[in-house]
């Protein structure tokens, strides 16, 4: 079990019961702000954390929610993308490229700790979401799902290649990848295509192999 923020400051012994658990669950997930992504600010010369991932992810469902292959509920698909995350305070972020055979198990562990902390509604009602995300069964979680491999494009595009160049990835490799745009808006999904090939025009991502 993971060692909880609350414990090192305990609340007066007066706030109980589900107010308690609420206020330990809001103080554990300020660990995700320290959380760091490969993503490259557009802003700064740093690395983006998950919080400011999903809090970017937020705005850019409501800006673009108009794309969408299907009718989706905002609010509802707001709130996927504010969950999807949660779980790396425990698991880690598993960048794109280096996923592995262990990374779902990790995570279910993670989400079966971490929500557990909240009362016992909540705590199904946000493990749920979460669950919706990873599913993408639902128009919402196949439109969050685009939202959170296209934030990186355009973040990896502003930084000049970032990621990209960092670990040598291949157009190929990223239109695959990412094929999951395509799943929740195809018009991203183009603009993903257009973002690379120009890319690889500039040298920040390497073109095909040769042997394609």
């Amino acid at each position: 079990m993971q060692t909880r923020l609350m414990d090192q400051n305990p609340l007066p012994e007066a706030i109980s019961g589900r107010l308690r658990d609420q206020l330990t669950f809001i103080i554990e997930i300020d660990k995700l702000k320290t959380v760091l992504r490969q993503s490259p600010l557009a802003a700064a010369r740093r690395r983006e954390n998950d919080a400011e991932h999903s809090w970017h992810l937020g705005l850019m469902v409501v800006l673009l929610a108009e794309y969408a292959n299907e009718p989706i509920d905002i609010g509802h698909t707001v709130q996927l993308v504010i969950v999807h995350d949660l779980i790396e305070i425990y698991a880690g972020d598993t960048p794109l490229h280096m996923a592995d055979d262990g990374q779902e198990e990790r995570e279910r562990a993670a989400a079966d700790e971490l929500f557990a902390i909240l009362p016992a509604d909540q705590g199904a009602a946000i493990r749920a979401l979460w669950d919706e995300f990873e599913a993408r069964e639902t128009p919402e979680a196949r439109f969050a799902k685009a939202m959170d491999r296209f934030q990186p494009i355009l973040l990896n595009w502003m930084a000049k290649g970032g990621t990209w160049e960092a670990h040598g990835a291949s157009v190929d490799k990223v239109l695959r990848r990412t094929a999951a745009i395509e799943d929740g808006a195809a018009v991203l999904g183009q603009a993903r295509e257009q973002i690379c090939a120009e890319s690889v025009r500039h040298g920040w991502l390497a073109p095909e192999p040769a042997d394609s």
